[in-house]
């Protein structure tokens, strides 16, 4: 049996019941497959894939609140500090019920592999909590905080592991964290990114991962021979991803017809109106029925079970921007039926093995999230780099480093793709060019 296989047995036998973990080292294992069979020997005597798979930290912990009745509740908190190769350990924190073990551990893996392409001095990590902030006052949100941040700050610190936001943690859940590190701690550090700008925030940072998704789109439609100007784009979600991914998109002269929530999808063929979508989501925190209700032009669908109706529509380019596994193989299908020649992941590995595999079949161009999505992690390396310097950059500063970041990904994974025989697999490439430059920090470092 070859190393890879060996590792990849070795992963599901001991960590029973995380499938999301199992789906992500596969997928990475087998692109890398190439690069471990040519030093088998070597990594094989070092145990590294036995180390990158394993991470250095796991921390879980409880942590109780009380509500707005006065009733304890009590959460599960995790955070996986995965590998520090290359940096401290950086990456977000997810409060959402579906939070377990399995899905911060994947996470956590992906970041890794995200954060070296970056270019940056930062290593894999990844923490959050089955907390639920929806529906909660925000005394309630600042209680859980408050608790979370109780016990996390023990394993924290501005050269030990940053944490960020991620989905259901924005700006007012980064502030009650920041706040309670402060309080406890007595430092004034770039611990936490994601800041409000008045306390060491980056500008840029909100639009960041949406922005950092169409830089790279660009750059591979461009080096394909094509321009997104003119084009028609869907994308999932509404979140903060999803709403300035659209704005990005639109002023680089293409069309967004689509977008998402939990509930259901909206069709607007005139285009999606992004001020319309922000009032709605960032202001009112609302669901898309709003934004149906306030717009003629669109339609509004309601989610039926299992179908991801964003995927049905006629599109050139889909930027999958939801959540994990949104993407199907009978979706890829729609979308190749439908004329779609570009996909590129705003979130954290949305499209299933089944349907990446189908994409690249077709012909279609496909950019994973640990690429396409890294704008949001380096926009926070760079607000690490302004709390050190204790600066601020200009909004034009930021998004110029991160388009310079994000095309110089495209190019790093494209190259490594072409040297080791598989060009336009973005996939391979991706994860070869993550890889060798974690592998080598390991190597260098000894067995630690």
């Amino acid at each position: 049996m070859s190393y890879v296989d060996e590792v990849f047995d070795m992963v599901v036998a001991k960590n029973p019941a995380q499938p999301e973990f199992h789906q992500a080292v596969k997928e990475v294992l087998e692109s890398l497959r190439v690069v471990i069979e040519a030093n088998e020997e070597q990594y094989r005597k070092d145990a590294l894939l036995e180390r990158l798979v394993t991470p250095e930290r796991q921390l879980l912990f409880r942590v109780p609140w009380v509500d707005d009745k006065g009733q304890v509740q009590v959460n599960n908190g995790f955070r996986v500090q995965f590998n520090s190769a290359i940096g401290p350990y950086k990456g977000g924190l997810r409060l959402h019920p579906s939070v377990n073990l399995g899905i911060i551990k994947f996470l956590g893996f992906e970041q890794i592999f995200k954060n070296s392409l970056t270019g940056l001095p930062i290593g894999g990590g990844k923490g959050g909590s089955d907390f639920d902030p929806k529906g909660k006052s925000d005394r309630e949100v600042m209680a859980f905080c408050q608790s979370f941040i109780t016990e996390l700050h023990k394993y924290i610190g501005a050269d030990t592991d940053v944490p960020a936001g991620d989905i259901g943690t924005g700006g007012r859940e980064i502030g009650f964290m920041y706040g309670q590190y402060k309080r406890l701690t007595g430092l004034y550090e770039g611990v936490l990114t994601g800041k409000g700008l008045t306390y060491g925030g980056s500008l840029a940072r909100t639009e960041a991962t949406g922005y950092g998704l169409l830089y790279l789109t660009e750059e591979m439609l461009k080096c394909n021979g094509k321009d997104i100007a003119g084009k028609t784009v869907a994308i999932s979600g509404s979140g903060n991803v999803a709403i300035y991914a659209a704005q990005k998109a639109q002023q680089l002269g293409a069309k967004v017809v689509t977008v998402s929530d939990s509930t259901g999808w909206i069709y607007d063929p005139e285009g999606i109106d992004v001020a319309l979508l922000k009032e709605v989501k960032e202001v009112k925190r609302a669901r898309l029925t709003e934004y149906a209700a306030a717009r003629k032009s669109a339609e509004y669908h309601e989610k039926k079970n299992g179908e991801h109706g964003v995927w049905t529509v006629k599109c050139d380019v889909a930027l999958p921007c939801a959540t994990q596994n949104e993407l199907d193989l009978e979706d890829a299908k729609a979308l190749v039926a439908n004329g779609c020649f570009a996909v590129a992941e705003g979130a954290n590995m949305p499209t299933t093995m089944e349907a990446t595999e189908y994409l690249q079949k077709n012909g279609v161009l496909f950019c994973p999230g640990k690429a396409a999505n890294a704008g949001g992690v380096a926009t926070s390396a760079l607000e690490m780099s302004q709390n050190s310097e204790r600066l601020s950059w200009t909004f034009e500063e930021v998004d110029s480093k991160l388009k310079t970041i994000m095309v110089n990904i495209f190019h790093n994974l494209d190259d490594a793709a072409k040297k080791y025989g598989m060009a336009g697999n973005y996939v391979a490439g991706a994860n070869i060019a993550g890889f060798l430059k974690v592998a080598e920090a390991m190597t260098a470092q000894g067995i630690v």
